[in-house]
């Protein structure tokens, strides 16, 4: 490769340094976002930029308890710590800017706790260099405004991967599920989520006629899964509450 790369693949490539260097020093570090979509899906990365997604930053999942390693990690590849987020070390996040690519990195700290809560316990080492991908696909899916670049990123995996009962190259459904069938309001989002997928399929004209009955496919399967997965008694109770009483979390985007 000749030339500067552009700043979206100089930010994978950063992304995926980063985890290496991690992975050298034994700390567990996984990538998340649009990085890890465009790492864990080659074959459909050309895809992926087509439909104009671009990488504006850095995404990790990590392990509180190894955090002043991860801050080590970070400091010593050049970046510094946002002199704000000791403050919010208690939500499980650190933020840290600069570096290489003079980039922005976020690392959440055993769990992502967004508009829902997704917990990276024993997780983590399921996956390398990304976190496993139902939680990729989660990650996107539990974010109550629906945006465009996350369908965007899940269409690309679902294109790249099948659907299973395993965390082999595909997205485990059966995890997933079981996952859902203790929170109605996360559940809730993500098949709200998956059906907008299913419906801008038919309005990016990226994608070909396989693209769009492939992915389409899959999320019907994603659905029969939630679907025929039985569901716990607070489940049961919360949906009869329903849409009336707030299933979300407001986002504090921390400055962006």
């Amino acid at each position: 490769m000749t030339g500067p790369l552009a700043p979206q693949q100089d930010l994978a490539r950063e992304a995926l340094e980063v985890v290496e260097e991690a992975k050298k020093k034994h700390v567990v570090l996984r990538v998340m976002g649009a990085a890890a979509v465009r790492l864990h899906c080659p074959n459909f990365a050309d895809l992926h930029k087509s439909m104009g997604r671009e990488i504006s930053d850095m995404d990790f999942a990590g392990y509180d308890k190894e955090s002043s390693k991860i801050e080590r990690l970070f400091e010593s590849r050049g970046y510094t710590i946002r002199p704000l987020t000791y403050s919010y070390r208690q939500s499980g996040r650190l933020i840290f800017l600069g570096g290489p690519n003079a980039g922005r990195a976020d690392v959440f700290l055993d769990r992502l706790a967004m508009c829902h809560t997704i917990d990276f316990s024993k997780r983590l080492e399921v996956d390398y260099p990304t976190i496993p991908l139902a939680e990729l696909l989660l990650e996107k899916m539990q974010i109550v405004k629906l945006n465009e670049k996350d369908a965007k990123d899940t269409i690309v995996m679902l294109r790249e991967h099948q659907v299973s009962q395993s965390d082999t190259e595909t997205i485990n459904i059966g995890y997933l599920a079981r996952l859902l069938s203790n929170d109605w309001g996360f559940c809730y989002t993500v098949k709200t989520n998956l059906d907008k997928v299913k419906n801008l399929l038919q309005e990016c004209n990226k994608l070909n006629e396989t693209h769009r009955t492939n992915a389409a496919a899959k999320i019907d399967q994603i659905l029969t899964a939630i679907e025929n997965e039985p569901k716990s008694l607070s489940w049961r109770m919360r949906a009869k509450v329903g849409t009336s009483k707030k299933w979300y979390r407001e986002v504090d985007t921390l400055g962006g």
